[in-house]
């Protein structure tokens, strides 16, 4: 990848971001990646020296480390016309109404905030790379619920962030896009649930990247205290365009001692979008997490929501569908690491591939020697619209304990000609057959999602069908 090993030698200029509609946008950073930049979304963001330095780090760390040399093939993904950093006309409101016009008439196309009216405890919405909406309802702030943007926490919590962001859960270390995303990130969420605190409505995000050759790189960063619960919806979109797009954002979740997560995500990005996402989970002593995933429109993704079950009794369960069409790749699964005995997971990964998508699963699952009485279950389940497309199968397991229970089942089916013509010979053309077959085959993640989401997910698999989206 030409022109990674060294830092472009520019100094920011504003003149050079002529090319933004002014109503739209104040910051746009010119294409690539430098460190005057990474110095100025810093000083933008008026932020503590320490996360100024932990930004440089990962900067230096990602220009050292090579591209990943597994997984779908990166070599379209030019980094150097990246625009990393933009930042819209607005501030952040706590009322809809005073977002900027042109802004709020683009998230209430995709059905935001009609969600956050009926049925979600607070909500936040992301545009490129700054929130310009977040609110929590009073009742859940006077429990101790904060729930607030990423850069906000940051000046708001500085110790409770210093002591969680990217440390023990997500190192800037752990790979070149998490190292990438360390140096530029922006907004996101910040979530913290204190001891005994059961929210009972979800708290939603939608994060949207509007911008052509735009990055987005939110990060979210979730912490359920002592005997908590807390459900999370995330949402994700972006408009299409010829050039590509980046999203490398990074969710980091600690799961204390008898507390509950459910993390629920539909990411519906356009095919011009690289979908490199980390998600990651610590489970303490019988706590749970629930990783429920629908992953589609992009041209790649590489995305594998991971549990670590370092407390005896931890759970984790994930269950994810993905859609694969014409010229898309979506390679996903899940991993977990059981480190604590007692502990239990279930990975259930289904996908669909369509006119010559390709569809992969890729599990890593691993029980450490002090872990015994293990429970795991992993489940792939794949299906072939045609005989075009692809469907493939990565499992990982390294198990160092003797005291096991695991099993692995994997099955790839196509759509049968019988299938087709016993509900044809019921009245439905072939058509109506695929679609309540296809429909069939997704209801398990479908139920699972709030009903918007699951509306949504339905509506969004049924356009791919038809070969209207992308």
């Amino acid at each position: 990848m030409a022109g990674l090993d060294t830092i472009q030698d520019f100094t920011i200029d504003r003149s050079r971001y002529d090319d933004a509609n002014p109503e739209d946008v104040i910051f746009k950073a010119p294409e690539g990646l430098s460190e005057e930049l990474v110095r100025e979304i810093s000083k933008q963001k008026n932020e503590p020296q320490w996360m100024l330095e932990k930004r440089l780090k990962a900067l230096e760390w990602f220009l050292k480390t090579p591209m990943p040399n597994w997984g779908p093939n990166l070599d379209k993904l030019n980094l150097n016309k990246i625009r990393y950093f933009i930042r819209p006309n607005a501030k952040e409101e706590n009322r809809w109404e005073d977002v900027p016009e042109n802004i709020r008439k683009t998230f209430e196309k995709i059905g935001i905030p009609e969600a956050e009216r009926r049925a979600l405890a607070g909500a936040g919405s992301q545009y490129d790379s700054d929130m310009i909406y977040h609110n929590l309802k009073k009742e859940w702030e006077e429990k101790g619920v904060i729930f607030e943007n990423m850069d906000v926490a940051l000046q708001k919590y500085p110790d409770l962030v210093k002591k969680y962001f990217m440390t023990q859960c997500i190192p800037i270390s752990d790979h070149k896009f998490i190292m990438l995303h360390a140096a530029v990130w922006s907004g996101g969420t910040f979530i913290y649930v204190p001891e005994g605190v059961k929210v009972t409505l979800p708290l939603q995000a939608y994060f949207r990247m509007n911008s052509e050759q735009g990055g987005q790189f939110e990060h979210t960063l979730i912490i359920a205290d002592k005997g908590s619960e807390i459900q999370y919806i995330e949402g994700c979109s972006a408009p299409r365009f010829e050039q590509s797009a980046l999203h490398a954002g990074c969710v980091e979740v600690f799961v204390h001692e008898g507390a509950k997560v459910r993390y629920s995500s539909v990411e519906n990005w356009s095919k011009n979008t690289f979908n490199l996402n980390t998600k990651r989970a610590i489970v303490d002593k019988n706590g749970v997490v629930e990783w429920i995933n629908g992953n589609l429109g992009s041209g790649v993704t590489m995305l594998y929501p991971s549990s670590i079950l370092r407390g005896e009794g931890a759970r984790s369960d994930s269950l994810g569908i993905a859609f694969a069409g014409p010229d898309q790749n979506q390679d996903t699964g899940s991993k977990v690491i059981h480190a604590a005995p007692n502990t239990c997971s279930t990975i259930k990964a289904k996908s669909i591939s369509k006119g010559g998508g390709i569809s992969s699963y890729r599990g890593y699952l691993k029980v450490t020697k002090n872990a015994t009485n293990i429970k795991s279950s992993v489940t792939c389940d794949a299906l072939l619209i045609d005989d075009k497309s692809v469907s493939n199968t990565y499992p990982y397991m390294k198990i160092e304990s003797n005291k096991v229970d695991i099993a692995h089942e994997a099955k790839v089916g196509k759509i049968g000609e019988d299938e087709i013509f016993y509900l044809m010979s019921r009245g439905l053309t072939e058509e109506q057959a695929i679609k309540l077959i296809v429909a069939g085959f997704m209801e398990e993640v479908v139920k699972q999602l709030p009903l918007e989401y699951a509306v949504e997910l339905n509506k969004l698999i049924e356009l791919e069908m038809e070969g209207s989206v992308g």
